[in-house]
């Protein structure tokens, strides 16, 4: 049996093996754009059921389909962003199946010839080594309807709203070893997506989800049969569902049983997988171009200025920051984990200790606005205000301490720190013949702890220091009250 403390994320013991597990990622991300990919019909959320469909959509016959040069712009941005091959040449082909809520009778999507080709984009281990992961492919396609089966007792209903709607479709390798790396790939795929405005990232809204494609196998062995669970639409659930659907694989082998190659639901009021159909291979949706639409073909001025239009992204402003501002390589990660984040650091930092600032976003900006249930866009604290609190700090007009309660004042109403700090009367005392009178008050209140520290009981004097500071009300200066009182405690 091997130790339960030397299994790694990604590996379960079982009753005979311990195994590993092998997981590769479809990420489904809506292009960001107002119009479908062959339609001209709206995309925008939320509209009322069958509001955003055209003739095109709802496949009215002789409707032909017409291709949307801005979702192919933001396909190509989206190659170079994960630093994969935009293919020159690519086809669309026509995915038969049939479900209600494609009135087509099948998905017009790329099957031998994608938009963009084999990728990779870095991300962080358990142990927090860089780890790379490899990208299969990003392909074009159109999103299905959506069928609802809760608005009758007897009926069920279709929603052609989503039908049509740009995906880019990203295929991972099975290079991810587990849930907690499949959610981490996820974030950086979001995150570049979001940065380069391809896709706003919305996984409450279904603009962004996964299926996972997870197998488990004895260490060293070759791979396994894998199931996938379709639309996973949280990295809670995804590292969930892995989690699950990997044990439920072990206890099956482990009992003599095979796994069946199949398609499975997570639900997630149970924290369980349950299989949904047998898993199709391609041969099953009887692929071929569709006769509706040309080749498309790329020039390669088109790839070369898309290329140039890119942003600075994650890893390259990451380590930026680290240069430029001297912040850890922990802290910059989570500043450049959203674009509005980073934006925010950087008006924050200027002129300013940059480490300093980083603390005060990452643990008291961020908390306050998890505590108040805010989203970053409704933060109460503007950049130039945390700016000005950090200077006040580093000019020893207040203290730390003092300045967490400014901050609390700060979240409440969105008042300058400077401000706050005159109308409490709040400013540090930096005068030495002050803080010796504060200090004398507290020798003389505490004779019997003088005389004990200078009969060598030295850890008193953090209760001089603490006494000190409560009698000038947290305004004394550390420093000095820390220098004054070592040369009265002689």
């Amino acid at each position: 049996m091997t130790d339960q403390k030397n299994i790694k994320p990604g590996q379960i013991q079982g009753k005979k093996n311990l195994w590993e597990m092998v997981i590769g990622l479809e990420i489904h991300a809506q292009v960001s754009s107002h119009s479908k990919l062959f339609s001209s019909a709206s995309t925008e959320f939320g509209k009322q059921a069958n509001e955003n469909v055209s003739l095109v959509d709802a496949a009215m016959p002789g409707m032909l389909p017409v291709i949307n040069e801005h979702c192919i712009k933001q396909a190509i941005k989206s190659g170079h962003a994960l630093n994969a091959k935009i293919n020159k040449f690519s086809v669309f082909d026509r995915k038969n199946y049939f479900y209600a809520d494609l009135p087509q009778g099948y998905q017009i999507s790329q099957y031998k010839d994608p938009i963009v080709g084999e990728g990779s984009i870095k991300i962080n281990d358990h142990e927090n080594n860089e780890k790379i992961i490899g990208i299969e492919r990003l392909h074009l396609e159109q999103d299905a309807g959506k069928s609802l089966h809760d608005q009758h007792p007897n009926k069920s209903f279709i929603d052609l709203n989503r039908t049509g709607v740009a995906l880019m479709e990203i295929v991972s390798k099975p290079d991810l070893s587990s849930p907690e790396e499949a959610a981490s790939y996820v974030k950086k795929v979001r995150s570049i997506l979001r940065y380069i405005g391809s896709c706003d990232g919305n996984m409450e809204q279904g603009s962004l989800r996964a299926d996972c494609n997870v197998s488990v196998r004895r260490l060293g062995e070759g791979l396994g049969t894998r199931c996938e669970i379709k639309n996973l639409n949280s990295t809670k659930f995804i590292t969930q569902a892995i989690q699950h659907e990997a044990e439920r694989q072990v206890e099956i082998l482990e009992e003599g049983g095979k796994i069946d190659q199949e398609t499975r639901l997570f639900d997630t009021s149970t924290g369980q997988t349950r299989s949904m159909r047998n898993k199709e291979d391609a041969h099953d949706y009887r692929y071929f171009p569709d006769p509706d639409l040309l080749p498309l073909q790329l020039d390669e001025a088109l790839i070369d200025k898309t290329r140039d239009e890119l942003p600075e992204l994650p890893d390259k402003l990451s380590e930026r920051l680290v240069n430029e501002y001297k912040i850890t390589p922990y802290d910059a990660s989570v500043i450049v984990e959203e674009k509005e984040f980073a934006d925010y650091y950087e008006k924050a930092a200027q002129g300013r200790d940059g480490k300093l600032v980083a603390n005060w976003m990452i643990t008291e900006l961020f908390g306050a606005i998890k505590k108040e249930n805010l989203s970053f866009k409704e933060n109460p604290v503007s950049p130039e205000n945390l700016n000005e609190l950090v200077y006040l700090i580093e000019n020893n007009t207040i203290s730390g301490k003092i300045a967490k309660d400014v901050f609390i004042d700060m979240v409440q109403t969105s008042k300058k720190p400077k401000d706050i700090v005159k109308e409490k009367g709040l400013e540090q005392v930096t005068d030495d013949s002050v803080i010796e009178g504060y200090i004398d008050s507290v020798i003389n209140d505490n004779k019997d702890k003088v005389e004990e520290y200078l009969n060598g009981k030295d850890k008193l004097f953090g209760f001089f220091v603490g006494q000190v500071m409560k009698v000038s009300q947290g305004k004394a200066n550390p420093n000095l009250v820390n220098q004054l009182l070592k040369s009265k405690l002689k």
